[in-house]
């Protein structure tokens, strides 16, 4: 149980045997350490396979050799010439080998300005996590008790372990939940994301996307938001029909193909309602495919409202009805092409208002009703006439034709058998 048998944590979020890679998290007093591998990091993210690469560690080195003096925690200047940064000519030392040091550390910085993104920028590593020369630490000694540097040793590695788990409080913990949730997810664990409030777990979802583009790293974050999201099954689908433009956002982030195109649909159907929400928020292209469809939607109901029109009943002997040849058939097709008309057309301009009219007329009540859209009123028309024209709306028509008045005014029977007749018609 003494330091000489203790072995450093070589698990995530700590690597310390075999990490070279140090990322500082700071927020609000908060703090979060990693030691991660450049090799993960450059495989998942764009910005470290950028910012880790040879040309710019050359770089950051020739800008911080002058910096890295005889006060610093080194021996000696750190130079390029030697494999492990050690200058020629410079007395051999006892050096770690490669794996116990690392050779990046980035901080988390906040910026200048308010308006500015909090971004992680590369630091020159001039000291080790566990503090001292990140290129020097003498092996241990075996059957060593415990002293007070290990018990400063224990301190910090307690500090760092109560580091990972950092309650979630809002609002600088949530940039600290989405960092973790990014290293995370490069490491092949699942993100921390609400399992069970959807509304909730959009934030998330939508905070670590934003993240992860910014580091260039959407297409490995985007199928475990995908993975999440779609196990939420059928509030999902709801969800994505209460908010398409916010979801559709989300899946094009994700690179969801299903979330992507169940929002594409509601997005067309409603357009131009949304797009407000989605223009400069969309790429060009997809802005134009929302577009495109709208205008093929268009034409299609265009041609469907057309057909509608032109429907049509005809008499045993194949004749168009007419109202010389069977006119209670004649009134239900007017009835329905009324009907059509009225809810496919938009409303009549109002009427000027005039000082006398304290009372709305009936033509200004019913330009008040509610409109029913085009969706709905296909879906009316698939289930059939009672859904769409009820009962007792065909029995009001039928009574104000003369016609129809006149001949059943003696003869009940004859009322009930024409209405059935009319309601039959209709449903044709």
């Amino acid at each position: 149980t003494g330091g000489a048998s203790f072995r450093p944590q070589n698990e995530f979020p700590n690597f310390a045997q075999t990490g070279d890679v140090e990322i500082v998290i700071n927020a609000e007093g908060q703090e979060k350490r990693y030691m991660l591998h450049r090799l993960i990091l450059a495989q998942c993210s764009g910005f470290f396979e950028a910012s880790t690469s040879e040309d710019w560690s050359r770089a950051q080195a020739q800008g911080t050799t002058s910096t890295v003096g005889p006060q610093s925690s080194g021996l000696a200047k750190i130079g390029e010439d030697d494999e492990y940064g050690r200058e020629a000519g410079r007395p051999t030392l006892p050096i770690a080998p490669p794996r116990d040091r690392y050779r990046w550390r980035y901080e988390l910085d906040w910026g200048n300005k308010d308006d500015e993104l909090p971004m992680l920028v590369q630091k020159p590593a001039t000291s080790s996590l566990f503090g001292g020369d990140p290129t020097y630490r003498p092996p241990a000694t075996p059957n060593k008790s415990t002293t007070t540097g290990s018990n400063g040793f224990f301190r910090s590695f307690t500090a760092m372990q109560s580091a990972a788990h950092i309650p979630h409080q809002a609002p600088d913990n949530d940039l600290i939940r989405d960092y973790d949730n990014l290293f995370r997810v490069f490491y092949n664990y699942p993100p921390n994301l609400d399992p069970l409030n959807i509304a909730e777990s959009y934030i998330q979802c939508k905070s670590l996307l934003n993240l992860a583009d910014i580091y260039d790293a959407l297409e490995v974050v985007g199928p475990r938001i995908d993975h999440h999201l779609l196990q939420f099954q059928s509030r999902l689908w709801k969800q994505i029909a209460k908010y398409p433009p916010s979801y559709l956002k989300l899946g094009y982030l994700a690179r969801s193909r299903v979330i992507f195109s169940e929002a594409l649909i509601h997005v067309v159907g409603q357009w131009p309602a949304g797009s407000n929400q989605l223009r400069n928020h969309v790429p060009e292209a997809v802005f134009d495919l929302i577009e495109d469809k709208a205008e093929e939607l268009a034409e299609r109901q265009l041609k469907t409202e057309g057909k509608l029109f032109r429907l049509t009943l005809t008499t045993p002997r194949g004749e168009r009805v007419s109202p010389t040849n069977s006119y209670l058939d004649w009134l239900a097709l007017s009835l329905f092409r009324q009907w059509v008309i009225e809810n496919t057309s938009p409303p009549p301009p109002l009427p000027p208002k005039t000082p006398n009219a304290n009372q709305p007329s009936p033509r200004t009540q019913q330009q008040n009703k509610p409109s029913i859209s085009p969706g709905h009123l296909y879906r009316l028309l698939y289930s059939a006439g009672p859904a769409y024209l009820p009962h007792d709306e065909l029995k009001r028509f039928l009574k104000t034709s003369k016609a129809f008045g006149a001949e059943s005014s003696g003869n009940p029977e004859y009322r009930r058998d024409e209405l059935k007749k009319f309601e039959r018609r209709m449903d044709e």
